[in-house]
């Protein structure tokens, strides 16, 4: 998957933000595109580098029906997110998957404000429809921190009959924010895809935490399950180790060494059959250039395949 985005707008590009949907309105002016198409174009050419398949989403996670009201936007804004993806794959002919982005209706990193199950049905189903009819490949709920709004969640976006990638806000004790440890919570989505008659999420993953913090939660003896072990297949790993909601109030940019970074994220393979890998806060093409590399240097025979080898 792609690596950061948000910090290196702003970071390299100094680019501010719409107060209302974030980055998804940053593809609408000539500078936004631009910076865009240079970040995901190194991203892609890493990946096509190392004969890995790229993922990119939209940065549309803030872009939630009531936020893209408040903006004055439409669902033509999916549309132009969506288009700008197209023409960089289309004019790099590598093989990439577009994801529609998606994101919790509250707070991502302590779950306040989050809906209900039914609820939160009703309200993501919108976003995950106008994605579904920008065209985007899948769809990827990220940052998710309560069971019920991801229930819910979950269950729209499996109504669209997309695949669909769920990543959960996690913490280092290996529970979401409302408490809710990780087997549980992928058990409890997959249920309620069920009982909707829906297609439940491709997988589940983790994002903006460091792999060093993934491992202890993964580690954590209630969370050593069949359903973990088999459906926990991905993450997109900030650089620094930092708890979220420190780095989330750092001043400038938090990061580590790209080598350091992408040891530890290989380590994971250790422990789950990791097989979607990214980068989040304090990243860059350093990062996932280290971690292509050190994928491409493993022997194949580690852990049954390659760490560099596609995983259905």
């Amino acid at each position: 998957m792609e690596g950061a985005l948000g910090t290196r707008l702003r970071s390299e590009y100094g680019l501010t933000f719409d107060p209302h949907v974030a980055m998804a309105a940053l593809c609408l002016t000539e500078k936004g595109r631009a910076a865009l198409r240079t970040l995901w174009g190194e991203y892609l050419g890493i990946a096509h580098e190392h004969g890995l398949p790229f993922l990119a989403a939209t940065p549309t996670r803030r872009a939630g029906r009531e936020r893209m009201e408040e903006g004055g936007y439409g669902t033509e804004l999916f549309a132009a997110n969506t288009a700008l993806l197209k023409e960089i794959r289309a004019e790099s002919g590598y093989v990439m998957y577009i994801g529609g982005l998606m994101g919790s209706r509250g707070d991502a990193y302590t779950g306040a404000g989050a809906p209900g199950r039914d609820e939160a049905r009703d309200f993501h189903a919108w976003q995950a429809e106008a994605l579904h009819g920008a065209g985007v490949d899948f769809l990827y709920a990220a940052l998710m921190p309560a069971l019920p709004e991801s229930e819910g969640m979950a269950a729209a976006m499996g109504s669209t009959g997309l695949p669909c990638l769920f990543s959960f806000t996690l913490r280092r004790d290996g529970r979401l924010p409302d408490g809710t440890a990780l087997s549980d919570a992928i058990c409890r989505v997959d249920e309620a895809c069920a009982r909707a008659g829906c297609k439940a999420p491709l997988c589940y993953m983790t994002n903006c935490v460091h792999p060093r913090l993934v491992r202890e939660a993964l580690l954590r003896p209630f969370n050593r399950t069949d359903a973990v072990q088999r459906r926990f297949r991905g993450i997109q790993a900030n650089a620094s180790p930092l708890d979220m909601e420190v780095l989330d109030g750092a001043d400038g940019t938090v990061t580590s060494p790209p080598e350091e970074w992408a040891q530890e994220m290989a380590a994971l393979r250790d422990i789950m059959d990791v097989s979607i890998w990214g980068g989040c806060c304090g990243t860059d093409g350093r990062h996932l250039a280290a971690l292509a590399e050190l994928a491409q240097a493993q022997d194949e025979n580690t852990h049954g395949v390659g760490l560099h080898k596609p995983q259905a």
